[in-house]
């Protein structure tokens, strides 16, 4: 932090503090999922991603005695048909069945098919890794689905970059997409939230021409993974306009990044009027990161988090990036405070088991920037006013909310003598909606005949290129 910048405030009047153990406090409608096994696992000597930061974020939680405020439940495990509603079964069976040995036999093609290398080894148990991680954020939904609390929170989930049928960004299953699908049973609108340093792409991808959902994403842009997640990307066919990427240069400082993140979502909630919400707190967004690039305090951070929870809306929180162990643990364990509406002491108690491994024993010390804002105040507004433009333009639009989500019924084209006059889908299957049609509508009640997917992209490559003249953003993502 300079000397021109003023500290973001976090608590406020509302906060209460935390009161002694023993004390009888009030229970919030929070649920806090957690498995003793889940930071167990290992991705490898030399990876940057470290399953332990959970322990030592569960830790903190316990050491500030948040537990007694919320409903803390053991993560359970998925089982392959669980994950097989979204991901292929040929990718299902793989990571079920994979193991670092019998890796070794498997072809370079075989391992390259489901993108297993480098950034996302196989390692031991890694398929109960994924069902523990995943297991939280879909019987979370659950738990929002039939009222048992109004807030969620799965920290060893968010993982977002996975595919339907690879691995991706450290992730293999996706459990972010599971959880929004399983949330689709009984939400006509559900918004996603991502504010990890990396662009949501594995979320945006599962839900690119939906109008149900709608995917928010505030990145870092530019040569940096996974490369994509530009402006001018903002949904296909009967999405868009559904997925609002705000793509920023490095070293993004607090005020500007809260002024933006701010403005965005309260139009996000006029126009898009989510019935539940999914925000991924990838923690590598804050400042002195291993791997980020921004500047962002643990005030900031946890200020956008509460933010989003002053919506009101049914709300899960999950977790993502975030690659300095402490300041992960850090972060999320003030977030979870922040959730319950608690102002939590800055020195970390000396009852945590890890309380010798932060230096300061602070929970929100001062982190410092090495690089200069990119982000110029010009760019900034470009950056907003063609978002808020967007958003305008799907006010009213999901066509959801003036159908019954217990059916979704299809006027096809007008009949032929060899057509029927309708057809009726299940419930979240109608193929505008989830993700199986790249056609338009043909203006005349029916659909049209199904464009390739090079169309839909050279389409999307002109219009990109014509809005950038329009704003002047030359090479700006």
């Amino acid at each position: 932090m300079t000397e021109r910048e003023r500290p973001t405030k976090l608590f406020d009047k509302h906060d209460e503090p935390i009161e002694p153990d023993g004390t009888d406090v009030k229970k919030r409608n929070v649920a806090y999922y957690f498995h003793k096994d889940v930071g167990h696992f290992h991705y490898g000597q030399l990876h940057p991603m470290k399953p332990q930061r959970l322990v030592v974020c569960n830790d903190l939680v316990v050491s500030y005695e948040m537990p007694k405020y919320m409903t803390v439940v053991e993560s359970p495990k998925l089982n392959a048909d669980d994950i097989a509603v979204f991901h292929s079964e040929q990718y299902v069976n793989f990571l079920q069945t994979v193991t670092p040995r019998s890796a070794l036999s498997m072809s370079d093609e075989t391992l390259k098919n489901f993108n297993i290398g480098e950034d996302c080894p196989v390692f031991p148990g890694m398929w109960d890794y994924c069902t523990l991680y995943a297991g939280g954020s879909v019987e979370g939904a659950r738990r929002l689905n039939h009222q048992m609390n109004d807030i969620v929170i799965n920290w060893p989930g968010g993982l977002h970059h996975a595919k339907k049928s690879e691995a991706s960004g450290f992730c293999y299953v996706n459990d972010i997409v599971l959880g929004i699908l399983e949330l689709l049973k009984y939400h006509k609108r559900v918004l996603y939230i991502d504010i990890d340093i990396h662009h949501g792409d594995g979320v945006q991808e599962a839900f690119n021409n939906s109008d149900r959902v709608m995917t928010v994403s505030f990145h870092r842009f530019g040569q940096y993974f996974p490369g994509s997640g530009s402006i001018m990307d903002k949904g296909v066919g009967p999405g868009k306009y559904f997925s609002i990427n705000v793509p920023l240069m490095a070293a993004i400082r607090d005020e500007p990044y809260l002024n933006l993140f701010e403005t965005i979502i309260r139009s996000v909630n006029e126009n898009f009027d989510p019935e539940a919400i999914v925000l991924q707190c990838g923690s590598d967004s804050l400042c002195e990161d291993r791997l980020g690039q921004f500047a962002l305090s643990f005030n900031a951070h946890a200020r956008a988090v509460k933010f989003v929870k002053s919506l009101k809306k049914p709300l899960m929180v999950l977790g993502g990036g975030g690659y300095t162990l402490r300041n992960v643990a850090r972060c999320w364990a003030l977030e979870t405070g922040v959730i319950l509406g608690l102002r939590m002491s800055d020195e970390i108690p000396g009852s945590s088991l890890y309380s010798h491994f932060f230096t300061p024993r602070l929970l929100r010390p001062t982190l410092v920037a090495k690089m200069n804002d990119a982000n110029t105040p010009a760019y900034l507004a470009s950056i907003q006013q063609e978002t808020l433009d967007c958003l305008r333009m799907i006010r009213g639009a999901p066509s959801v909310q003036m159908q019954e989500i217990e059916e979704c019924h299809v006027e096809e084209a007008p009949p032929t003598s060899s057509s029927s006059t309708s057809k009726e889908f299940p419930p979240g299957q109608d193929p505008r909606r989830i993700g199986q049609y790249w056609g338009y509508s043909d203006g005349g009640g029916g659909l049209a005949p199904p464009r390739s997917r090079s169309d839909v992209v050279e389409e999307m490559k002109l219009e990109e290129e014509e809005k950038r003249k329009q704003l002047g953003f030359g090479n700006l993502p």
